[in-house]
């Protein structure tokens, strides 16, 4: 069972390929450059390397965000373009659950959060297995601590909880609480995660794929008069 995973979602641009759960191929790169020019290129040299031909893909699993807007339009629209050329199922994966997937097992909860600026943030609350305890959520930081306040052994993760740490020491202070150190979405989680939703049958074909985007992009919220908040 071969899956291509492909991850647009932030400013790294990754691909890696996995047989039989297995990572057996990666390629990020993160060099100022578009992930339009990048994306393609990390695709072949992937598949060079694992002496495997895209049409010998079983399935291929991508980051629907939420991140940027940009990236997440790139990611999809490549890989459906693929999927429809090559009649692959497509596995969606959110970027919050890759970050999850960097510490499944740690703690009762996960806490994935990503920042979004101007102290609003996207967030995902997981169990241990990575398993979604309520809906996705964009919002300030401390309506989401707010939310948190019934959970007591959390671990943290993503850019957001680097950048809100000490709003989340103070308004958690009586929690157990744990920060990862490893705070980027990565190929080997995105695999992972690819790989449990596959066994739950959790596909989609080209046409089905959508992002999650959980709130509208900064020109359409300029265009309707509202500022980055």
């Amino acid at each position: 069972m071969k899956i291509l995973v492909a991850d647009t979602s932030s400013s790294v641009c990754g691909v890696g390929l996995f047989e039989n759960d297995k990572l057996i191929a990666e390629n990020v790169l993160d060099n100022g450059r578009t992930h339009s020019e990048n994306f393609m290129p990390l695709v072949e040299k992937t598949l060079k390397e694992s002496n495997v031909k895209l049409n010998n893909v079983d399935y291929i699993a991508v980051s629907v965000g939420p991140g940027s807007f940009t990236g997440i339009r790139i990611g999809i629209a490549s890989c459906k373009a693929i999927a429809e050329v090559e009649n692959i199922k497509l596995i969606p994966v959110t970027s919050l659950e890759i970050l999850a997937g960097n510490e499944k097992g740690k703690s009762e909860i996960i806490c994935s959060i990503i920042d979004a600026k101007n102290d609003q943030v996207y967030c995902g609350i997981f169990d241990n297995d990575i398993n979604l305890k309520e809906e996705y959520i964009a919002d300030d930081i401390f309506a989401v601590l707010e939310r948190l306040k019934k959970y007591n052994d959390i671990t943290f993760i993503g850019n957001g909880a680097v950048i809100h740490k000490e709003k989340i020491l103070e308004q958690l202070k009586n929690k157990k609480l744990y920060f990862s150190e490893n705070n980027t979405q990565n190929v080997k989680s995105l695999g992972i995660i690819a790989s449990k939703k596959l066994d739950k049958s959790e596909l989609c074909s080209a046409d089905e794929i959508v992002p999650l985007y959980l709130r509208k992009s900064q020109a359409e919220r300029m265009k309707n008069g509202f500022t980055n908040n």
